[in-house]
């Protein structure tokens, strides 16, 4: 028997939780399929089949809690050629009886089915059963109404992920069936009674590893650090300008579209330079200077609030940083994030502006020692050289770690950076 264990999850990450088993005990697997989601505080791990033969024993549940070397279940090796070989003769002839894991409405209804409302339908199923694909990828096909056997997976052993099922053309589309079919919702009371059962008046979720440890997070930082904010707010009328006179040309040119994220990523670069302690971290009774900024860049995805950081990106253009900000935020919506991604930052920035927040105090990410928070621009009315007049206003606010990083430092950290947005050419002198 062949031992599938949980494999190395990555730097600081000790512990996963199951999500969720894609096969059961008796399939047989080829080398590369998926056999397990674990779910770790940062990235999700699939679990692969290192070589073809039959999944005997599934030791670990789901939602159970595993750690690394963990032996999550056991593989017969020996049991591949008779089983595999009468699997692969199955497939092309769609004969096989094993029904997709969704309910029928969802499976009998790709484009090319006949008319035939039962028997004509068996043919898709087969396809539908054998296809690899992760569990948020089928989510999203049939949220979609995609027919996923019909997409050409990209992941380890050709597995079909989420993103390949977000980028699958309209022509992969099914014809309409129940939105909710694989996911049946009680549409009248289950018993009569003394009044409503408790499913229909409040449901109960169990929290994901990644939002416990979210969660866990966020109270240490606010239990370990001495949390303060102060705030300013900037005039974002010059940047608008400079953003709206090169936006086209950059993006033709560059192939990536100019957002204010990088013009505040460089003013803040260099208001670290000028202030380290913002950039720093304790260790202990040690401070840590960091001769170097990698900045995180809060993105909120479906699992949840992920930070990947952009590495020295205080030497970075305004061009780099815009195409690598785009490049991690996609990685983390798609779920693509590495573990290098998630490591290794020494500052972080929020943009809360993005969902309509117009002022917040954002939450440090510990260990860091400071957090920038931006957020939505709005006209108001401001004095301007004895004059009062409209201007596109953003507040900003930075929390940072009293321990280390004083008040006059912060507020002056603040001003540095509202300068240097609201002059932008004042970056390019260093």
């Amino acid at each position: 028997m062949l031992p599938i264990k949980v494999p190395p999850l990555g730097e600081s990450i000790v512990e996963a939780t199951v999500s969720r088993w894609l096969k059961k005990e008796g399939d047989v697997v080829a080398a590369g399929d998926t056999l397990v989601d674990l779910e770790t505080d940062k990235i999700t791990v699939e679990v692969p089949a290192l070589k073809p033969g039959k999944l005997t024993k599934r030791n670990k549940k789901e939602g159970e809690i595993v750690h690394v070397d963990d032996v999550l279940g056991e593989l017969d090796e020996t049991a591949v050629p008779a089983t595999v070989g009468a699997a692969q003769a199955s497939t092309p002839v769609a004969s096989g009886p094993v029904p997709a894991p969704a309910p029928a409405p969802a499976t009998a209804a790709p484009t090319p089915a006949p008319p035939a409302p039962t028997r004509g339908a068996p043919s898709p199923a087969p396809a539908l059963a054998d296809v690899k694909s992760s569990p948020a990828a089928r989510r999203v096909a049939d949220e979609r109404g995609i027919d996923i056997a019909a997409i050409a997976g990209t992941g380890r052993g050709g597995v079909v992920s989420k993103p390949d099922v977000l980028a699958a053309p309209a022509a992969t589309e099914r014809a309409p069936v129940a939105p909710w079919a694989s996911t049946p919702l009680p549409s009248a009371p289950s018993r009569g009674g003394n009044g409503a059962t408790a499913g229909e008046r409040e449901t109960r979720e169990k929290m994901s590893t990644r939002r416990k440890r979210i969660a866990e997070n966020l109270l240490q930082s606010q239990h370990a650090t001495a949390h303060l904010t102060t705030f300013n707010e900037v005039d974002m009328s010059a940047l608008n300008a400079l953003r709206d006179k090169y936006k086209e040309k950059v993006e033709k040119e560059h192939g990536v579209k100019l957002t204010f994220m990088p013009f505040f990523v460089r003013a803040t670069c260099q208001a670290l330079r000028q202030f380290p302690l913002v950039n720093s971290q304790i260790d202990n009774d040690t401070i840590v200077y960091k001769h170097y900024v990698n900045m995180g860049i809060a993105v909120a995805s479906e699992q949840g609030l992920v930070v990947p950081n952009v590495k020295d990106a205080d030497r970075k253009s305004t061009i780099e940083l815009s195409r690598e900000i785009s490049e991690v935020a996609k990685r983390a919506r798609d779920g693509k994030l590495a573990m290098d991604d998630l490591t290794g930052g020494t500052f972080t920035i929020t943009n809360g502006g993005v969902f309509g927040s117009l002022i917040s105090t954002p939450i440090i990410n510990y260990p860091q020692v400071g957090i920038l928070g931006l957020h939505k621009t709005q006209d108001r009315p401001v004095a301007v050289n004895g004059q009062v007049v409209i201007r596109p206003m953003m507040y900003i606010a930075l929390s940072y770690d009293h321990r280390i990083v004083d008040g006059q430092q912060a507020v002056l950290f603040l001003v540095r950076v509202k300068e240097l947005v609201e002059d932008p050419a004042a970056m390019l002198i260093e």
